[in-house]
């Protein structure tokens, strides 16, 4: 598998994560992002590692760190909130509305019969964001979300609990129809540095996303 980089400098990578691949290697067995981290050092000692979190079906732009130094710096960037996020969706109905910011508290729950999920709980962790409406088609809109926090399936979560409609081949937050994954797509990432240009990356839409009829919003 070939993985796109997007950005690269001395101190950070930016690749175009295909959607399905997850960052560890599973349990049962499969590849994952793991293994590709050796071919991503590109003459430098060290493998890159991953900053911060996308969910195995989410595609697009992830950011590796290529040293320590840089990995802290990175990971206090995203705690601090100096990274602005970009994703697309496609859920799996129409929205009335415009634009509009979804502010729900999120905290997760577990049962041995469903396993673990994120659900809204006044008593939960503050997760906000910000969403746009780009285009519909049969059935389904594609919405440009922009979060301001960044809680575990915070756009999944917000999708079918704020809007009222889940991402589409959502197994977890929806029923799982219409698509062989989730629709979610990184598609630009910002990192504020000091003293360096920012990071900046941008991911064009991926394939399934265009064979619904969707271009780049």
């Amino acid at each position: 598998m070939h993985i796109p980089i997007i950005f690269e400098d001395g101190e950070a990578l930016v690749i175009n994560k295909p959607g399905g691949l997850p960052l560890d290697r599973p349990r049962a067995g499969g590849p994952s992002l793991a293994d590709h981290l050796g071919q991503l050092r590109l003459g430098f000692r060290r493998e890159p590692s991953p900053v911060h979190r996308l969910d195995q079906d989410t595609s697009g732009c992830l950011l590796l760190a290529r040293n320590p130094k840089a990995l802290k710096r990175f990971g206090a960037a995203f705690e601090h909130r100096l990274v602005t996020k970009r994703y697309l969706g496609i859920v799996a109905g129409d929205i009335a509305s415009n634009d509009g910011t979804i502010s729900l508290a999120l905290t997760k729950i577990s049962s041995r019969e469903e396993g673990w999920r994120m659900v809204p709980a006044e008593d939960g962790k503050t997760a906000i964001t910000h969403w746009r409406k780009l285009a519909e088609r049969d059935g389904m809109t594609l919405i440009d979300f922009q979060p301001e926090t960044g809680r575990t399936h915070q756009i999944r979560i917000h999708a079918a609990a704020g809007l009222g409609v889940p991402l589409l081949g959502d197994p977890v937050y929806g029923d799982g129809s219409r698509a062989a994954r989730t629709m979610l797509h990184a598609s630009s990432l910002i990192v504020r540095r000091d003293n360096k240009p920012d990071i900046a990356a941008d991911s064009p839409l991926p394939d399934d996303f265009l064979k619904l009829g969707f271009g780049d919003g």
